[in-house]
């Protein structure tokens, strides 16, 4: 089984993220493919990826973030998702007000623009919904064992990350819903927001980045809950 997904997939900080407790309950290989900083547009790219999963019998892809994608506004690394390249002539029409030559990572440009409080930014949003959806529906395409998506929503400190800019809603799972042989939807904190902090394992200087990231008992509840729809495969 191919485990597809981006930090909470990948499972920074913890010794046995859930592709690893699918594998010991499931009694069979489990490949993390997990990867940081990884959004759509390092998912559906990455044709090596694809090779791989498409070598497995059955797929759980994590839903990637929406703001980690090139589109209209805005181009993101192609593979570190989180970072800011260049705004498009769109978006400095759209903000001439604004400055971009400081901004390195999406969630600043996305929270500089969100607190104008303006119509504008319901624009930005609305272009990367439906970018988002394009990109998944193409890769889900692509994709040819069964595939369990997993709706995984992660509550963190605000002061971490201003809250979810773009966030994901029922109505963009639903368009991708005829792609997947089941949606397992659920919700978990980050260590920061739970007593988990001291079950992350992570180095002196690395306590705000640790405080970002889901524990082991959220790994565990995660792997408990794919467990279902995954045995329904076989």
């Amino acid at each position: 089984m191919a485990c597809v997904g981006g930090d909470e997939t990948f499972g920074r900080f913890v010794e046995r993220p859930f592709p690893a407790i699918l594998e010991a309950k499931l009694n069979k290989t489990c490949a993390n493919f997990g990867s940081l900083f990884c959004g759509v547009e390092a998912i559906s790219r990455g044709q090596g990826l694809l090779d791989l999963v498409n070598g497995s019998q059955q797929c759980v892809l994590q839903a990637p973030d929406v703001p980690g994608q090139s589109n209209l506004f805005y181009r993101v690394h192609p593979r570190r998702n989180d970072r800011f390249l260049e705004p498009t002539k769109e978006l400095l029409d759209l903000y001439p007000d604004v400055d971009f030559t400081e901004v390195h990572f999406v969630r600043h440009l996305l929270g500089r623009l969100r607190v104008k409080d303006d119509a504008r930014f319901d624009i930005i949003a609305q272009e990367l919904r439906a970018a988002w959806i394009r990109s998944l529906r193409s890769l889900l395409g692509r994709i040819d064992p069964p595939v369990v998506l997993l709706w995984l929503r992660v509550r963190r400190h605000q002061s971490l990350e201003g809250g979810d800019p773009v966030p994901i809603d029922a109505a963009m799972i639903d368009q991708l819903r005829p792609l997947c042989a089941s949606v397992v939807e659920m919700s978990v904190c980050a260590s920061g927001v739970s007593d988990e902090l001291e079950d992350v394992l992570f180095g002196t200087l690395q306590q705000p980045m640790a405080e970002y990231v889901i524990g082991p008992s959220a790994h565990k509840v995660i792997a408990d809950a794919l467990l279902p729809p995954i045995r329904d495969l076989n």
